[in-house]
């Protein structure tokens, strides 16, 4: 009991370190496992016994047989399909096919040079040198997203970082299962034949029962054929069934069937989808905790010691200092990538979570058929995982000012509000060149956003993650018009600092309009523009109309005019210069000649300009 609730207590508390000093979670969790395995069992412990002994040894431990390596499977099933449900077809239209050669030419330049590289340098049969080889093509999702967060980027390298994570996962525990059935039947000429079915059999049912499930989870969903205090646990037993079910019909095909059943659904029709991230967040955040604490303190300290080796440095650098850039120039070639994004993305590439886990099955049963050499591969492969990790960690945000991709000036737009308005806003902006994102927690108005081609998000302003999402990196300005003032005024007082680095904007309240003065009452989210004027505004004039203006003169005529006018609203000028919110214009007290106006009105007569440009002759 007391092991128990240990590894859970101390998994939190090194998450919570990973969120306070902004490094991925996978470092602390590992030097913690560490700490309580085989360092305690070789300096702390009077007896020679690890704190926490996750195998039954006979007269400890936590998981009998290969109990352990069920409970890994699972728990990895279910942080890959929490993965899959992120995946969104809309971020890959640029970067597509960089994402497919990256897992396809990628995954076979490592598995060909890191086996090559193994073999040569540790003198390891070739077999176990390309099954390392195939455990290490995965670039764990779980270590990269937390690199990501925490450095401005722009959105096609997140992008291609945060797809190869997830999709590579299932690619690399493939691999790794071939060359393994491939050991464990000792090779021979019927092998291929072998591989060529198992593999046909892996992605025939991992695709059929990922797909099926999932439209039909979200038929039952949607007919709310289950009670909403079922929802969560319901989709999370589904998981379950859909693996379990998987690798009945063909080994190793389980964890291909939650992402694409993760991909379904999170690309999909589903009500409460994004309730139902949360709770898999969640739930994977407590797994990942468990499992990487359980993977670490299962090492031994003499398994450690085999990497006390200049070979082990040789490994380490030609994987990740040669091999991986390889591969991602190999698969950006001919691409709209520049060559410093490629290298950024030749940098980032840790290891994670089903490397670490694969790799303890495999080599405790390799080292159980008494296969020659096999102490070597969990070792080897966690030395890559917590290496990449401590490396891309600690320098992935040098590295990306260095080579010139990190965002010094974050221009997107982020409108808290889907509304009729907030996308005929949106509209405007896209269509004079800005990356606009729409978030809402009206899945009505999300899904009607997202028909009209926007980026939108469903999500509640009162969401801690939304700080966090890699997706929205290099916003730079923070427009909240919503309906509900309360929702506005939290999204500038929480999210300015994070999204707001050139502006921050609302929509007045009801009673600032009422106490407006009127001195006060022009210009775009400013006393007198509250959601009731918005909505009236969009009712009757659903368009946004331009009008040059020559010099101040008729910049105030104009603005005056629409301060008159019932349901007309300013709202952006445009200069040589660029795009501004007419509020900014005030606050910075630019020069108000030959620029453009738009606003949200009924049309200037051409008799009313001409009778200004007459008053000024």
């Amino acid at each position: 009991m007391l092991e128990l609730a240990g590894i859970i207590i101390l998994g939190i508390l090194a998450q919570w370190v990973a969120w306070k000093f902004k490094i991925p979670a996978i470092l602390p969790l590992i030097l913690v496992g560490l700490l309580v395995g085989p360092i305690a069992a070789t300096y702390l412990s009077e007896d020679g016994t690890k704190w926490i002994e996750p195998v039954w040894n006979g007269e400890k431990g936590l998981f009998p047989g290969e109990s352990l390596y069920y409970f890994v499977s699972l728990a990895i099933s279910i942080i890959l399909f929490e993965g899959g449900l992120t995946l969104k077809r809309s971020e890959i239209k640029h970067v597509g096919p960089v994402i497919t050669k990256l897992i396809t030419l990628g995954s076979a330049i490592t598995f060909l040079g890191a086996g090559i590289v193994a073999h040569y340098v540790f003198n390891l049969s070739w077999d176990l040198s390309f099954l390392f080889s195939g455990l290490i093509i995965v670039t764990g999702p779980t270590v990269i997203t937390p690199i990501l967060r925490n450095i401005p980027l722009k959105r096609d390298i997140s992008t291609v970082l945060k797809w190869e994570g997830i999709l590579i996962d299932p690619i690399g525990a493939l691999v790794a299962v071939l060359v393994f059935e491939f050991i464990s039947v000792g090779g021979g000429g019927g092998f291929t034949k072998t591989a060529l079915i198992e593999f046909g059999k892996i992605l025939l049912f991992g695709t059929t029962f990922g797909f099926t499930f999932a439209h039909a989870l979200a038929y039952a969903v949607n007919k709310k054929l289950i009670p909403h205090y079922l929802l969560n646990v319901v989709s999370l037993s589904t998981v379950l069934l859909v693996f379990v079910e998987s690798e009945m019909f063909a080994h190793e095909s389980g964890l291909l069937a939650v992402v694409v059943m993760g991909m379904v659904l999170g690309n999909g029709k589903l009500n409460n989808i994004k309730e139902l991230l949360y709770f898999k967040e969640s739930l994977s955040v407590l797994l990942i905790s468990i499992l990487f604490i359980l993977l670490a303190a299962n090492i031994n300290m003499q398994d450690l010691m085999l990497l006390y080796t200049w070979k082990t440095a040789s490994l380490f650098a030609i994987v990740v200092f040669v091999i991986r850039p390889l591969a991602v120039f190999a698969s950006t070639l001919n691409s709209k990538l520049k060559f410093n994004e490629k290298l950024f993305i030749s940098w980032v590439g840790p290891r994670g979570i089903v490397a670490a886990g694969i790799a303890s099955l495999f080599g405790s049963k390799l080292l159980k058929q008494g296969v020659e050499g096999a102490e070597y591969i969990t070792p080897l492969v966690f030395m890559i995982v917590l290496g990449t990790v401590l490396l891309n960690a600690t320098t992935a945000r040098l590295f990306s000012k260095m080579v010139g991709v990190f965002l010094k000036s974050s221009n997107a737009i982020l409108i808290v509000g889907a509304s009729n308005p907030s996308r005929l806003i949106a509209s405007y902006l896209r269509d004079k060149g800005k990356r606009v994102v729409l978030i809402d927690s009206n899945k009505n108005f999300i899904d009607q956003a997202q028909e009209d081609d926007f980026e939108a998000i469903a999500v509640n302003i009162y969401d801690d993650d939304l700080g966090s999402n890699i997706e929205l990196s290099d916003v730079g300005y923070l427009i909240a018009m919503t309906g509900n003032d309360a929702v506005n005024k939290y999204a500038l007082s929480t999210f300015s600092d994070i999204f707001g680095e050139h502006g921050s904007f609302r929509l007045a309240s009801s009673l600032e309009v009422v106490n407006a003065k009127e001195k006060e009452r022009l210009g775009f989210f400013t006393p007198n523009d509250d959601y009731i004027n918005l909505s009236e505004a969009f009712r009757e004039n659903p368009t946004i109309k331009e009008v040059k203006i020559n010099n101040e003169k008729e910049y105030d005529a104009i603005l005056a005019l629409l301060a008159k006018e019932e349901k007309s609203i300013p709202l952006f000028i445009e200069n040589e210069k660029g795009l501004y919110l007419i509020a900014e214009v005030e606050k910075e007290k630019m020069e108000k000649k030959n620029l453009v106006l738009s606003y949200l009105g009924k049309e200037i007569s051409n008799s009313y300009k001409e009778k200004i440009v007459a008053d000024e002759v």
